[in-house]
């Protein structure tokens, strides 16, 4: 660019000098405005933090935990001086043992179900393992890998309580009794791990034997089946005579009483008037003695038909009478 004269020339470089000067301060603020941005937006989102209704937030200061924060919007300092770690504390989590579902399709972990009972036979067990979280810090903290750890407990629970069960208990009535002692001793293990969880529930899915001997296993099944149904049988037959045989005893028992007291009754009462009769005879021997004989003469004539003659009837008939026994006799042949 050509300058007229010197005049003209310093003017503009002035001129230039100053833009440059506007321009460096404009570049200078904006950089320092965007850096603050950024640095609000840095911190805004590392300082601000939201725990959900299902959850629960530990706080860490340098690696150090010094708080646990409930459900709701919270504030700390910025990463990395201070680290938000949450868990879904409220929500049940559940583990399978013995198989795995993918898409509604349970695939068999053989490696896992199979194992030996107290009477030495090979058993197939799929279980699910429901836990909850109750010590956060030390379900984020103390364990490497929890998750690990519960299976590989549950594994180990389950073999050691269906070693001292039979098979007969394990697949008929001693399923809920496993579950409960499986349950107990799970909480038990992790406890002594630390795992900070809590074993709600332990359920038995599929007990069956392996699948060489299942025949055999099912000819068991229908013997035991045949069994229980005559063993149902025989008690409702006991059921069904045994009262009766009861109501018949109680029966005879009553009608014994009765006649005993019967017997007794009558056997006092004439014992009582033998003795009336006898103090009678020994304070008047005589009455009672004659007495006694019109008493005796008079119940059998009362039974009896009597004929009255006068001495001047002649060739009386002895056995005038005796007719009306004859027919009496024969019919009684």
């Amino acid at each position: 660019m050509a300058y007229k004269n010197d005049k003209e020339y310093i003017e503009n470089g002035f001129s230039l000098k100053k833009m440059l000067n506007l321009t460096f301060n404009f570049t200078v603020k904006s950089v320092l405005l965007i850096g603050v941005i950024i640095i609000a937006v840095i911190m805004g989102k590392t300082c601000f933090y939201i725990v959900s209704p299902s959850e629960e937030a530990v706080i860490k200061r340098f690696g150090k935990v010094i708080d646990v924060t409930a459900p709701g919007p919270h504030f700390k300092l910025p990463n990395p001086i201070e680290t938000v770690n949450k868990a879904k504390v409220t929500e049940i989590h559940q583990m399978e043992i013995g198989y795995r579902s993918q898409s509604g399709i349970e695939k068999v972990v053989e490696n896992e179900s199979l194992m030996l009972t107290g009477d030495e036979n090979i058993i197939s067990i799929d279980l699910v393992v429901q836990y909850q979280i109750k010590d956060i810090v030390e379900y984020l903290f103390i364990l490497q890998d929890v998750e690990m750890t519960i299976q590989l407990a549950a594994e180990a629970t389950i073999r050691e309580v269906a070693g001292k069960a039979n098979i007969d208990d394990i697949l008929t009535t001693g399923k809920e009794q496993v579950q409960e002692d499986t349950k107990q001793l799970l909480q038990e293990i992790l406890d002594n791990y630390r795992a900070g969880v809590r074993i709600v529930a332990v359920e038995l899915q599929d007990i069956e034997p392996p699948a060489p001997v299942m025949g055999a296993f099912q000819d068991v099944a229908s013997a035991r089946e045949d069994k229980n149904k005559f063993i149902n049988e025989a008690q409702a037959y006991e059921n069904q005579k045994i009262p009766m045989a009861r109501a018949q005893a109680a029966t005879v028992l009553l009608e014994a009483e009765s006649y005993k007291a019967t017997v007794l009754g009558r056997a006092e009462g004439e014992a009582e008037r033998f003795m009336q009769v006898y103090e009678s005879y020994r304070k008047a021997p005589d009455v009672t003695r004659k007495r006694m004989y019109l008493e005796a003469v008079t119940s059998i004539i009362a039974n009896s038909e009597v004929i009255v003659v006068d001495d001047s009837v002649k060739n009386l008939n002895l056995f005038s009478g005796m007719e009306r026994l004859i027919p009496a006799a024969g019919a009684g042949k």
